[in-house]
């Protein structure tokens, strides 16, 4: 049989929204690193980790393909669409995994690559295969797979692991549960007809609204430790301030609307401000420790 795929289908699988968030995450950790990869090497990893991203995308949509097929928000992609079969993404998927993470060892050095293997391994066997489907805590613990991208560009230049890399690990851990149980709330129906334990559909609208809130408050502070323990100046103290108390309005606002219209308008609203949250958070990283400390 010969395949429907295009080439863009391909692209589809790696889940390029999700790996753009990777590369940006992972660039932050090398430019933040104490001492010195090349620019060539520093480019070669920053690629194998957003192949390797991508390829967790293509394994989770393989793996994923029943349930992404009963979601409004997923029956398009290339899989339940019947345009990639599902062997063809397995491979795919495998493939690049693989290259990925022996390119990133050869490149860099064997921690990273060790990471980035852990990440895949993470994403696809724990979090796709196992809590996905299992628990509504999938988000919360699952989460750690894309926190891991500033640490294993982090380790690529120094070879080791760091309490500046942990904190980045943990300002994105942090952040996930909030950002993806305000999408669950708008996405609850999908979730529910698919079967995915999703917070919203086993423990209710209530307690997520109440978790997000929980989530956010702890976030908050966590985001101001950066500048707290030195690694950032007082440009990355105003952002994460105004940002965590953002993060906290919209959180107060999606926990005291409790059904209707304006309740789904904040939930959506908290999901599009986490976006700008975390990237404003690692953008002024990358400009005020990176850029400018290195050539200005």
């Amino acid at each position: 049989m010969v395949s429907q795929a295009t080439p863009g289908d391909f692209i589809a699988l790696l889940k390029p929204r999700v790996m753009s968030l990777v590369v940006f995450t992972a660039l932050v950790g090398i430019v933040l690193a104490p001492g010195s990869l090349h620019p060539v090497l520093s480019a070669a990893s920053l690629l194998c980790i957003a192949i390797g991203a991508g390829a967790s995308g293509a394994l989770n949509m393989w793996y994923d393909a029943d349930i992404d097929a009963l979601m409004s928000r997923t029956s398009k992609r290339p899989i339940p669409a019947g345009r990639v079969s599902l062997g063809e993404a397995l491979a795919f998927g495998l493939i690049l995994s693989a290259f990925s993470v022996v390119v990133l060892g050869l490149v860099a050095n064997w921690l990273a690559a060790g990471l980035l293997a852990f990440t895949i391994f993470f994403y696809v066997v724990i979090y796709t295969m196992w809590l996905k489907r299992s628990t509504p805590q999938n988000i919360v613990i699952g989460g750690a797979a894309g926190a891991f991208p500033p640490m294993i560009g982090w380790a690529a230049v120094t070879g080791t692991i760091s309490v500046e890399a942990t904190v980045l690990f943990l300002i994105i851990f942090f952040w996930t549960p909030p950002h993806f149980w305000a999408l669950a709330l708008l996405k609850s129906d999908d979730y529910a007809r698919a079967g995915v334990p999703m917070l919203p559909v086993v423990a209710g609208e209530a307690e997520t609204r109440k978790q997000i809130l929980i989530y956010s408050i702890l976030l908050a502070p966590l985001g101001v430790a950066p500048w707290f323990l030195g690694f950032a100046g007082i440009g990355y103290a105003v952002a994460s301030i105004a940002g965590g108390l953002g993060m906290l309005a919209g959180a107060i606002e999606v926990y005291r609307l409790r059904e209707g219209a304006p309740a789904r308008k904040a939930a959506g609203r908290l999901f599009g401000f986490s976006l700008i949250y975390l990237f404003a958070l690692f953008a002024v990283l990358l400009v005020e420790q990176g850029l400018i400390a290195r050539y200005l």
